[in-house]
């Protein structure tokens, strides 16, 4: 099960947002402990103390979350102790490691000590490590990752906010981030005033918010609510006030504070149809994949709007450039994919891409299905062999053509005419994005069947509901595709 469904099942079981904190930390642990020089003499009594809490809330949260300097603080008795609480957390709970780590040169041996060893379901890194850093975290794909984008400390704000208020580094940081992993699998680590999670909220409407440092006062509670929920009234994990956990009853301030929580958004969504009863779920994407791969293409400005001439000479609205995918490891995983699932419903002896754009889809492609791979040349060499068609290939085999995107159908036909002069058969074209002109329509009557992932006006009513366009765009891009 991946990190967004063990998640979501664990908010909608103990219909909460929230995640408790565990770990030896010597503000909140029990007086009796003493300090923190004292700490390799009560290993056990924290042990103990860690695993009531556990007991205590399992039922009243929906993570939780382990320190991870806390314990190697402690040494090598502290990361022994972090491996018994590790194992005594339900199975259920997902498991959220708070290792703010920041070594690129460590990511790949850390990740696979993390998710492999430890099991933990997800950790949060520190987004000076860049996106070399990050990747190796996301070949896990049911973990997931947090980016600490904003804290709440007051002298960290010139860093945060420069140049200025109204362009500050971390809004910046977050469209970086959002470039690096889908939204089922990079979220954002969020502390600061209600405003701060207003704005990153607004620019990234999708995604998954790991929320620290709360007030408990209800008016501010409140306000921070309403700007950190997503319009779904989800898309928090909120982060347990140490205070609750070092009062005489933890599992009664835990339980009252899930209440209120719940009680604030039970009013806050009173009235709107589309959220009539509460039932958490964080991914909002994660039932439609195709949606999450709209908003990962236009972030990283795959489509762009405006006035752009075509290859065919017409004047678009918009424009569509799929060769910087590659670029992008986590989206054109997503693309192999959405590729991929269309092709395991056909009949195929070859997998052939159209240059140069197609030429790395379909290469992966071929990797990842175990498909040998040609290709048409664009232009025919005038020296050499001269050959039409690269690769190996026997007459009368039966190719698949992958293109990316179909407007006028130009590309493909060349293709198709270039494989069947050299004995090779062609019956289906499958393409990324499909224009929805009559081009599907006009390859059918030639005997070629179109298969697409996308259409357009699923890309247009997508970015719209994302807030990404307004409704003036939206009839503009929905004109131009009929």
């Amino acid at each position: 099960m991946n990190f967004c469904d063990k998640l979501s099942k664990a908010m909608t079981r103990n219909q909460s947002l929230l995640s408790v904190e565990l770990a030896p930390n010597p503000q909140i642990w029990p007086q009796h402990l003493g300090g923190w020089e004292a700490a390799h003499a009560h290993i056990w009594e924290l042990q103990e103390w860690l695993q009531w809490l556990i007991v205590e809330t399992a039922d009243l949260v929906c993570a939780y979350t382990l320190t991870l300097e806390f314990y190697r603080a402690l040494g090598a008795s502290g990361l022994g102790l972090l491996r018994q609480i590790l194992a005594t957390i339900p199975h259920h709970i997902p498991v959220i490691l708070d290792a703010q780590h920041s070594d690129s040169h460590t990511s790949k041996i850390f990740a696979q000590m993390i998710f492999k060893i430890w099991q933990v379901d997800a950790v949060t890194l520190n987004p000076y490590i860049g996106q070399d850093g990050v990747t190796p975290f996301l070949i896990y794909p049911d973990k997931a990752v947090f980016i600490l984008c904003a804290t709440d400390n007051s002298l960290a704000a010139m860093l945060q906010e420069y140049p200025s208020r109204q362009s500050p580094f971390y809004l910046n940081l977050v469209e970086q981030a959002k470039t690096w992993g889908i939204a089922e699998q990079l979220g954002l680590e969020v502390a600061g005033s209600a405003d701060v999670f207003a704005r990153i909220r607004a620019i990234s409407p999708e995604r998954l918010i790991l929320a620290g440092d709360i007030s408990l006062e209800p008016t501010a509670l409140k306000a921070f609510l309403k700007a950190g929920l997503t319009s779904n009234a989800d898309g928090l994990i909120i982060s347990t006030p140490d205070d609750l956990l070092s009062c005489e009853s933890p599992r009664n301030a835990i339980r009252s504070l899930r209440n209120d929580i719940n009680q604030m958004i039970a009013n806050m969504t009173q009235g709107n149809p589309t959220c009539s009863v509460w039932f958490p779920n964080v991914c909002i994407l994660q039932e439609h994949l195709h949606k999450d791969l709209i908003l990962q293409l236009y972030d990283i400005g795959c489509i762009q709007f405006g006035e752009f001439v075509q290859a065919s000479g017409a004047t678009f609205p918009y424009y569509i450039d799929l060769r910087s995918i590659i670029s992008h490891p986590q989206v054109f995983e997503q693309v192999l994919n959405a590729y991929t699932n269309i092709l395991q419903t056909l009949t195929f002896d070859r997998i052939a891409g159209i240059p140069y754009g197609s030429l790395p889809t379909a290469t992966g492609l071929g990797l990842r299905l175990n498909y040998p791979m040609i290709f048409p040349r664009k232009e025919v060499k005038t020296h050499g062999s001269r050959r039409l068609v690269e690769g190996q290939f026997r007459d009368g085999e039966t190719v698949v053509l992958i293109d990316d995107v179909l407007i006028t159908g130009k590309s493909v036909l060349e293709g198709i005419a270039k494989l069947q002069s050299v004995g090779l058969v062609v019956k289906d074209v499958v393409v990324l994005i499909d224009h929805e002109g009559d081009v599907t329509q006009k390859l059918a009557r030639q005997g070629y069947q179109a298969h697409a992932v996308l259409k357009f006006s699923e890309i247009a009513e997508t970015l719209y509901e994302a807030g990404r366009l307004d409704s003036t765009q939206l009839d503009i891009l929905l004109t131009t595709s009929d």
